[in-house]
């Protein structure tokens, strides 16, 4: 039995395992190594640190399909609707540009509830806080070092971490990347934002009649959510939340200052956008380094293949683009040289 790691248990880690377990079934035991502290990746849902609030999604807000989208991922949309997953936007998304044919789609359960599907089905052994700091070929296998812990030996792997991170990696990686592939990966670019979530008292009451708002003309704050009526989760014994995303300039200008100094200019902004506001029970703020994709790697290739034997392929919406439909491609695209490999 080929004994394979996936690092990042975000959407494109997630679809990947749920995909090689479909394919190969108990041939092949398939094991999830993330950082964080929980699943999701950039599709992140935070909880309050009180139960008598609403979570809120910190990262990803919905999931837009283009008609081409959903013809040829129909089989993942159909899943996701069946089993509750996904559900139909049906509220007020303010400044929203929709394009003929596009169909938008919220997470009753918050966007990690996606991630946690794909995992879910994937039956994987799932390990959180296991941070890769090394791959070195031994032969054929892997073996893999991570920042705290014995190393483990891998037949495959598969990383699904932001570009940046592949690059830090010690070991082997470095010397296996042909120059082209080092060059694309070079050129590979992200936008950065700060992401905060106010969580509110129950029986607090927002006086705007929008779901989210996509917001112009401020310098600090692009877009603003009230999480909790965007999913349709507003129940009376819980409080609201409120989701707020930085432009990307804003991100840029303000990125290597810690996320305590960055998160009162936000708030200030906020409060000039929404004067109303009731005063929040609690509020987190994140620093998204790696946010959506500007640049990503030529033509789109899905994935990109390091060493054939033991295997080492890359993939995440870095190959592809910055979406849900671009996870899956990536993923689909992995799957087929795990599947030619194994």
């Amino acid at each position: 039995m080929s004994r394979v790691l996936i690092v990042g248990a975000g959407l494109t880690g997630s679809l990947c395992a749920c995909l090689l377990r479909r394919e190969l079934q108990n041939k092949v035991q398939i094991v999830v190594w993330d950082k964080a502290r929980g699943a999701g990746g950039r599709m992140t849902t935070t909880r309050p640190p009180d139960s008598s609030c609403s979570s809120a999604d910190l990262g990803a807000q919905y999931v837009t399909a283009t008609a081409a989208y959903s013809q040829s991922h129909h089989s993942f949309y159909s899943e996701l609707l069946s089993s509750g997953v996904l559900q139909p936007v049906d509220s007020l998304i303010e400044g929203l540009k929709q394009k003929d044919g596009n169909k938008d789609y919220m997470t009753p359960l918050g966007m990690c509830s996606l991630v946690k599907h794909f995992l879910s089905e994937s039956g994987a052994d799932l390990f959180f806080e296991r941070h890769v700091t090394g791959l070195f070929r031994r032969g054929a296998s892997w073996e893999v070092q991570r920042k705290a812990g014995d190393s483990e030996t891998f037949d495959a792997v598969v990383l699904t971490m932001p570009v940046p991170q592949i690059l830090q990696l010690q070991g082997d990686v470095g010397n296996m990347l042909s120059a082209p592939q080092r060059q694309q990966l070079d050129e590979v670019m992200y936008s950065s934002r700060f992401a905060v979530a106010l969580f509110f008292p129950p029986g607090a009451v927002f006086s705007f009649p929008w779901a989210a708002r996509y917001v112009t003309g401020n310098p600090c704050i692009c877009y603003i959510a009230a999480d909790s009526r965007k999913r349709n989760a507003d129940v009376p014994d819980r409080g609201p939340s409120l989701v707020v995303h930085t432009s990307v300039p804003f991100g840029l200008a303000h990125l290597e200052k810690d996320k305590e100094d960055v998160q009162p200019i936000i708030l200030q902004e906020l409060q000039k956008l929404l004067p109303d506001l009731p005063e929040p029970t609690s509020v987190k703020c994140q620093k998204w380094r790696y946010s959506q994709v500007l640049t990503s790697v030529p033509d789109c290739p899905g994935q990109m293949t390091v060493n054939e034997r033991p295997l080492l392929v890359c993939g995440g919406d870095a190959f592809s683009h910055s979406n849900f439909d671009g996870c899956v491609e990536s993923a689909l695209s992995m799957l087929s040289v795990l599947k030619a490999s194994l």
